[in-house]
C-alpha cells in the first residue's frame, strides 16, 4: 500500500487544492508535484507571480501558505502501479474533517483533475466553493494557456 505526503496547510489557508495522489516521482522525493513535465508549479508560479519553478521544496511550501493557499490529496493511500488516477486501487480517502480545525478560515476548494474533482459534492455539501480544475499532468494534454486561463477564473492568484 503506498502511503500519500502529508498536506501542506495552516490556519490561515482560505483556498485549498486538492489533487487524487502523489506521483511516484512525488513520493519518491516527498514532495507534491514533483515530476519536473507536471505544470503544477510553473502554474501557480505565473497566477501567484511567485518564482515557484525555481525554488526548493520548503520555500514553495513558504510562498503558498503566504499566498493562504495549502496543497493536499484526496486519497491517503492506495494501491497503484505507475502514475495514472485511472491505476488507483484500493484508495482511503484522508480525513478531511480536520480541515475545519486546522482551516478554519478555508472557504474554496480547488481540485487538480477529474479524479479528485469527484469529491466536489461533499465539499459542496459543508459548505465550501468548489472548482474542478484542468489538471496540471502531463498526461492531460490541455495547452498550458488554457489550463492557466481555467485556474486564473477559479480565483487562483485572488487575495483570498
Amino acid at each position: 500500500m503506498l502511503q500519500g505526503l502529508p498536506p501542506i496547510l495552516d490556519a490561515g489557508v482560505a483556498t485549498l487544492i486538492l489533487g487524487s495522489f502523489p506521483s511516484p516521482a512525488s513520493l519518491a522525493a516527498a514532495h507534491y508535484y514533483a515530476h519536473r513535465q507536471n505544470q503544477f508549479w510553473r502554474l501557480l508560479g505565473v497566477l501567484l507571480e511567485e518564482p515557484l519553478s525555481v525554488v526548493d521544496y520548503v520555500e514553495k511550501q513558504r510562498l503558498l501558505l503566504r499566498h493562504h493557499i495549502g496543497v493536499w490529496d484526496v486519497y491517503q493511500q492506495c494501491l497503484r502501479q505507475g502514475a495514472l488516477d485511472a491505476a488507483i486501487q484500493s484508495p482511503a480517502v484522508n480525513d478531511f474533517s480536520r480541515l475545519r480545525n486546522e482551516a478554519p478560515g478555508l472557504r474554496r476548494v480547488c481540485f487538480n483533475g477529474q479524479t479528485a474533482g469527484k469529491f466536489a459534492g461533499w465539499f459542496q455539501q459543508q459548505g465550501y466553493e468548489t472548482w474542478v480544475l484542468p489538471s496540471t499532468s502531463p498526461a492531460y494534454t490541455l495547452a498550458f494557456e488554457s489550463k492557466l486561463a481555467r485556474w486564473r477564473a477559479a480565483g487562483l492568484g485572488d487575495p483570498g
